[in-house]
């Protein structure tokens, strides 16, 4: 719970909101984690003078178990002669394994500086900060109710009412929303931008298969993709784009079950030494996935720039859009590996130090087990690509946070917004066998729904919503 005392939660008081008042500007304080006993030890002081002396809602102490889990993180505000002033822990909901659900707790601030410079606010907006920094995507707190108002002004949202150690108080969550921003910054445009496309019958697509990952060659059974590499990769990390592009073509292809026959390249980089980086990207995973490159086009003495187009073959496509109401989702992910260095939180590595035949084993999981659709994990992440699942089906998705399969090493919030390397998101009816992926993981993780949009479902069974609508706009395929 986050019991502040009654005189910081006065609605007059918004320095946090409007910034802080002359007064308080002179009083500066900083909020940090606490390093040492010191520190640690000033904050536990101040909450037993409030909680246990002066409010009386504690009879001989406050401290519980979240004190001595070694994952809880306490947040304190000092003054500029080192003052602890205030502070407030928080930690994980779950034992074991991180969901990236949090809660903060024990917010306090002294009394005799709760009337002047709006430390609890600045304790409770650090707080958030430092959860979603360490890919929290809940956070939550149980608040004495006379402080409502206070963290309502701050964006918290009123979740039901509790009795904590018999006093009234309210369960409160701040709303983050970290996939929604990656879905409006990657995928929401694509309706309107596209919408000249859409005049012809087989455009973006065609019926059945609008948005998908690959797009059926009309009059035959070729399937083909294409992808571009972000420019400053390219000039940052060139050999690494080269693979990339490969890969991201080739994952594509897989989720509509196509085999791939055959890559083009196009080229364009500032000088020989990127060129060839790029090209021994390319060429390391063509080698790798024996996919061949069949010719392409390039540039010297220009901006760099890489995109790839991938043929590949396959007489029944599997659809993004074929899933029904109540149909299971399964994640089917590579979750060896690690971050790309330089790409912490955003590119996870899984496929570079694997032999071709785990390459191939996961490239063929789609069409060996042709489940009603599919969907490659892109730059939507895997909330986001779910919801692109979903929405070709006219449907939205719930995914179970503890059911998502994922490497030790990432975050939630890094994992279900990331590129993760390989990986699938998969809807069949229930109880569907599902093919070996060689070294890659399945799991059952959700189910698809009629509201649009996507939800993440915790343990306690509370739902919350991280994308509130369609992804793309592109509708039903």
């Amino acid at each position: 719970m986050w019991d502040l005392p009654t005189a910081e939660s006065t609605p007059s008081d918004f320095a946090v909101l409007t910034g802080p008042s002359i007064q308080e500007s002179q009083q500066s304080l900083l909020v940090q984690p606490a390093t040492g006993r010191v520190m640690t030890e000033a904050y536990r002081r101040l909450r037993r003078e409030t909680f246990v002396v002066e409010q009386g809602l504690f009879t001989a102490s406050d401290r519980d178990d979240v004190d001595d889990d070694p994952r809880t993180v306490v947040l304190v505000a000092i003054s500029t002669t080192g003052e602890v002033l205030g502070g407030v822990r928080l930690a994980p909901m779950t034992d074991g394994t991180d969901l990236g659900w949090w809660a903060g707790s024990r917010l306090v601030v002294g009394r005799n500086v709760r009337n002047s410079r709006g430390i609890g606010k600045a304790l409770v907006r650090a707080a958030c900060a430092h959860a979603e920094s360490r890919g929290v995507l809940r956070f939550d707190a149980t608040v004495q109710s006379r402080n409502e108002t206070m963290f309502a002004h701050l964006g918290w949202t009123r979740m039901g009412d509790v009795t904590v150690a018999g006093a009234p108080h309210v369960h409160m969550t701040w709303p983050i929303d970290r996939v929604e921003r990656l879905v409006q910054s990657t995928k929401s445009c694509l309706a309107h931008t596209l919408a000249p496309f859409g005049t012809h019958g087989d455009a973006l697509g065609g019926s059945g298969f609008r948005g998908d990952d690959g797009a059926p060659v009309p009059g035959s059974d070729l399937i083909a993709a294409c992808d571009a590499i972000l420019p400053a990769m390219v000039q940052r990390d060139p050999e690494w784009a080269g693979w990339c592009a490969a890969l991201v073509n080739l994952n594509d292809l897989s989720a509509m079950g196509a085999v791939p026959v055959g890559m083009l390249d196009t080229v364009g980089a500032p000088n020989t030494s990127i060129l060839t980086k790029v090209i021994r990207g390319l060429s390391r995973a063509a080698e790798a996935w024996d996919v061949p490159v069949l010719g392409g086009h390039t540039q010297l003495g220009v901006p760099a720039a890489l995109s790839v187009t991938a043929l590949g073959r396959t007489a029944d496509p599997v659809p993004a859009g074929g899933g029904r109401v109540g149909d299971e989702l399964t994640l089917t992910a590579d979750l060896d590996g690690q971050w790309r260095p330089g790409y912490t939180g955003q590119q996870w590595d899984s496929t570079s130090h694997r032999s071709s035949d785990e390459l191939r084993d996961m490239a063929s999981f789609v069409a060996r087990t042709r489940p009603a659709a599919a969907k490659d994990i892109s730059m939507a992440g895997i909330a986001g690509t779910t919801g692109m699942l979903a929405e070709a089906s006219g449907l939205g998705a719930v995914l179970d946070v503890a059911s998502v399969p994922r490497p030790p090493a990432a975050t939630a919030g890094d994992w279900m917004t990331c590129f993760p390397g390989f990986a699938m998101i998969t809807a069949d009816r229930r109880g569907s066998a599902v093919a070996p992926a060689g070294p890659a993981t399945s799991a059952v993780c959700g189910e698809l729904t009629f509201e649009p949009g996507v939800s993440l479902r915790w343990p306690d069974g509370v739902t919350t919503r991280v994308v509130h609508s369609t992804v793309t706009g592109l509708g039903r395929a």
